[in-house]
């Protein structure tokens, strides 16, 4: 269950998107897009997504560029169909990697720790981060904040669930605690920094339970 968030339903509607849309998603009805959606991938993989063009994609995907216009009238189409794949695969193993955790404060460090190194290690979001800071950035800050709106939604319903069944108090903005955990693993995403070490998983586990899981307790 996804909860519509009323303070941004656009996000929460994107949000239900990356989670159940099959269109967004490669439709297996349509080969060809999927084949235009795997070929964008490669390339922004290899490239970046600043120095790839359409003409790049339909020549990896083996298809005219016209074929491509027909299902994305854009590239900022194509890299947000590419995008929420990737965010589809991100959720799925940030809910695997949860599983393990035993308590909530457990899985708010594990949660934390492993969406950094998954966002790190994905070849098309980690390419980002590598030679295309500025596209990731302006994904954060760009129409609304919409993809980082999106996260903190997908965030939100997890503590909400964590609420629900006990496990934090009722008195805890859910969204708010959200928006702090987001913006601070995306921080550290698009800034490099000279004393935190992202790549150091100890690391980043001791600074989720001294920041973030206090967050858990609501306001004193």
């Amino acid at each position: 269950m996804t909860y519509i968030d009323e303070h941004d339903p656009r996000a929460a509607a994107l949000l239900k998107r990356v989670l159940t849309d099959p269109v967004d998603q490669g439709n297996s009805e349509d080969d060809i897009r999927n084949r235009i959606l795997d070929a964008a991938r490669e390339q922004f993989s290899s490239f970046g997504i600043r120095l790839s063009s359409m003409e790049d994609v339909a020549r990896r995907a083996n298809v005219a560029r016209v074929t491509i216009y027909r299902r994305f009238p854009n590239k900022d189409a194509l890299v947000e169909a590419v995008t929420l794949l990737e965010f589809r695969k991100y959720f799925d193993q940030f809910l695997v990697d949860i599983k393990a955790a035993p308590t909530v404060s457990d899985r708010v460090v594990l949660g934390f720790t492993s969406s950094l190194r998954a966002m790190r290690n994905n070849p098309v979001l980690g390419g980002l981060l590598l030679a295309d800071p500025h596209i990731l950035a302006s994904s954060m800050i760009g129409d609304g904040g919409q993809m980082v709106s999106v996260v903190r939604q997908f965030v939100a319903d997890q503590l909400r669930r964590e609420q629900t069944a006990g496990h934090v108090g009722t008195g805890v903005d859910v969204d708010l605690v959200a928006e702090v955990m987001v913006r601070m693993s995306a921080s550290f995403l698009a800034i490099p920094s000279s004393i935190v070490d992202v790549d150091d998983e100890g690391q980043m586990a001791n600074l989720a339970r001294w920041l973030l899981v206090p967050l858990l307790d609501g306001p004193a």
